[in-house]
């Protein structure tokens, strides 16, 4: 039968999905796969939990849609309390949408109008990493120094990124981590010197980084240090947690790894699991306090905000995270999960790295390991591991290491916080098998000296 839908690869052939249960999607063929990505990294209670969907059916027999303008919902407030008393510090505030991208702009918006509050009008322009990605319409693409997703529309998006990603496993300069630290918190200053702080509303990233690079993680006092930056310039700092938050990498907020709270943080994947499209700005008390006591008004919005049912999925799935302690249980299970990635990697002479917290985990693979040169781009490594994982039953998310040039290959590793033990043996040997067929492969059909043995 024809097919009408657009998807992301036009003349793919995608199996079609039948049902999902735990860790597992089955095909219409009855093949089974391995979660091992949650989905986009969103999944992160596992598919077809009926505590949540019975609780959802209930959900539509009562109200599905309100229009925030017109009414307010009690799974609305009862999800904006949860979170209030759940994340750090003076994180209050929540803005309901629908998308992690459309979180990003409603937190531009939010930073920008705050300012304007303060009748600090110029302070309109963001800085943000290279080796980032923070969403796909205009403004969040702005933001985003990931070269693939911007260069089609370059004409159209600002130029944000300013200074580099934390890549310690890329570092050009063999130094130590303090040094790193510290060489970081001066190129953000000097970034926002060659600019300007009056014209500077806030500094955008993900905690530990997500598409673009893999879960590339900074090392201790990293974000202590840009931070503090950020506080003697008068810059807001806006936290990217829409991969990285509620439990993903065993904290509420990757950022409390650091031992930082941001201004704003932006959520989304996980906040729902899946069960319904939702995201989150969530705001700090004194930028609230400042617009309420100004012009009263969050000028942003969308048909669908703070919708009953999505609501209702977000505050279900979250009470679930907690009454079955399954962010102690991610950071756990990633610990063991990131050993058995590790031990493979001194296994194998295609994996250069692994990194990440909690469950999101990153594996990049290399062509020679003492060098750490990529492979050439037109070998497409990556993506043929992708797929002999998903022929072996496995799924893995794709990305980029994180390299200024657009090169590399990695993926991330990101299954659902209710992984067994079981089932993290089976993913680490469904991966090895779909990393050795590639190897296998390159070693017949490339001969060039000098990489895979």
């Amino acid at each position: 039968m024809k097919s009408y839908l657009i998807k992301p690869e036009l003349e793919a052939d995608y199996p079609v999905v039948s049902r999902a249960a735990g860790s597992y999607l089955y095909d219409q063929s009855g093949k089974k796969y391995l979660d091992g990505s949650s989905g986009a990294v969103t999944c992160n209670i596992g598919h077809g939990v009926k505590d949540i969907t019975d609780l959802l059916k209930e959900q539509l027999d009562t109200v599905s849609f309100v229009y925030r303008s017109q009414f307010t919902s009690e799974p609305a407030e009862d999800l904006a309390r949860l979170l209030a008393n759940q994340l750090p510090g003076h994180l209050n505030w929540s803005f309901f949408v629908n998308s992690g991208s459309e979180a990003i702009e409603t937190a531009m918006k939010i930073a920008i109008q705050y300012w304007q509050e303060k009748q600090q009008w110029q302070k309109s322009i963001f800085l943000s990493r290279w080796s980032s990605y923070h969403g796909i319409t205009l403004g969040a693409l702005s933001l985003s120094g990931f070269y693939e997703r911007r260069y089609r529309f370059t004409q159209m998006i600002e130029r944000y990124p300013a200074i580099s990603a934390p890549n310690l496993y890329r570092s050009s300069q063999d130094m130590k981590e303090e040094d790193f630290v510290q060489a970081a918190a001066q190129e953000l200053d000097t970034a926002i010197k060659r600019i300007g702080s009056r014209f500077i509303a806030g500094f955008v990233a993900e905690p530990i980084i997500g598409a673009a690079g893999a879960a590339i993680t900074p090392p201790a006092g990293y974000y202590e240090a840009l931070q503090s930056v950020c506080l003697k310039n008068g810059l807001l700092f806006i936290a990217d947690e829409v991969m990285t938050g509620l439990g993903r990498t065993g904290k509420m907020l990757a950022a409390e790894h650091w031992n930082t709270v941001p201004d704003i943080a932006v959520l989304g994947k996980g906040m729902s699991a899946g069960y319904a499209p939702i995201a989150a700005t969530v705001v700090s008390d004194p930028i609230m306090d400042t617009i309420k006591k100004g012009s009263g008004v969050i000028m942003s919005g969308h048909t669908y905000s703070a919708n009953p049912y999505s609501a209702r999925a977000a505050l279900e799935v979250l009470k679930y995270v907690e009454k079955h302690d399954l962010l102690k249980k991610s950071e756990e299970k990633g610990e063991v999960l990131k050993k058995k990635l590790t031990d493979l990697m001194n296994q194998s002479d295609m994996i250069g790295d692994v990194r990440g917290k909690g469950l999101l985990l990153g594996v990049e693979f290399v062509a020679n390991k003492k060098t750490k040169q990529t492979f050439p781009p037109e070998l497409s490594v990556g993506q043929h591991i992708i797929s002999a994982a998903k022929k072996r039953g496995l799924i893995i998310y794709p990305a980029k290491p994180g390299i200024d040039s657009g090169e590399g290959d990695a993926v991330i590793i990101a299954p659902p916080f209710t992984i067994s033990s079981a089932e993290m043996a089976e993913l680490t040997d469904l991966f090895s098998d779909a990393v050795s067929e590639v190897k296998k492969k390159l070693k017949r059909d490339w001969k060039t000296n000098g990489f895979i043995r």
